[in-house]
């Protein structure tokens, strides 16, 4: 059943979206403040969308968009930091992948412009990131989240040392390998990933980061069965 802050959040959305693509001054804005400041920017969309991903999350597992303890602006900060480590990531496997299609004598395929050519390099950007990359990534967040969870939400939390030790222990990694990493890695992540890298440079990171929003809805969905 809808509830009163169901509609707040699909107005806001709604809202937000028009303004965008209804305002084009807005729209100029906003691509003009992402090619001069990336990095800023990057850590701006993770941290609004990435962690609106997780409230989403929450409110499918339990009804609410917020709990005491959650840790909204704590989290944040860490969605915000983590956007700026995925941008420079972004930044490495886009131009490494290539250099090593080059290496291997496989120079004409980073000189075509056909689709395929195109596509055949996003997907293996994609795939040397998502398994290279993400799975530190995926632990590191999790350390993460473990940590704002052990310190009642509180912003404070992001300048107590974490316990490595603790959370790394913490996890529970029937969940973290058998689902996270064996299954969201290859079937949603990977593909997700190759169209991300097909967009145009300036979509590349806001793309990435509304992904987030798609992941919590399928962590949410995988916590319901889990729990059944």
């Amino acid at each position: 059943m809808m509830t009163r802050a169901d509609k707040f959040v699909l107005l806001s959305v709604a809202g937000i979206l028009l303004l965008l693509v209804g305002v084009p001054a807005l729209g100029d804005m906003f691509m003009q403040a992402t090619q001069r400041h990336g990095y800023l920017m990057s850590f701006a969309k993770f941290a609004v969308l990435a962690t609106f991903g997780e409230c989403l999350a929450l409110r499918i597992v339990s009804g609410k968009y917020w709990k005491k303890g959650f840790g909204v602006l704590p989290k944040m900060i860490v969605w915000g930091l983590l956007g700026v480590v995925i941008k420079a990531a972004f930044g490495i496997f886009i131009a490494g992948v290539p250099t090593l299609f080059v290496s291997l004598g496989l120079a004409e395929l980073t000189h075509s412009g056909s689709f395929a050519a195109k596509a055949v390099i996003a997907c293996s950007i994609s795939v040397c990131l998502n398994t290279i990359f993400a799975p530190v990534f995926m632990t590191m967040h999790k350390i993460t989240d473990g940590h704002i969870s052990d310190n009642a939400g509180r912003l404070s939390s992001l300048l107590i040392p974490i316990d490595m030790k603790k959370q790394f222990n913490a996890i529970n990694w029937d969940i973290q390998w058998g689902f996270v990493f064996k299954k969201t890695i290859p079937l949603f992540w990977i593909p997700a990933h190759t169209v991300t890298f097909l967009l145009p440079h300036d979509f590349r990171i806001l793309f990435a980061a509304a992904l987030g929003i798609v992941l919590g809805v399928i962590l949410a969905f995988a916590n319901l069965q889990r729990a059944r």
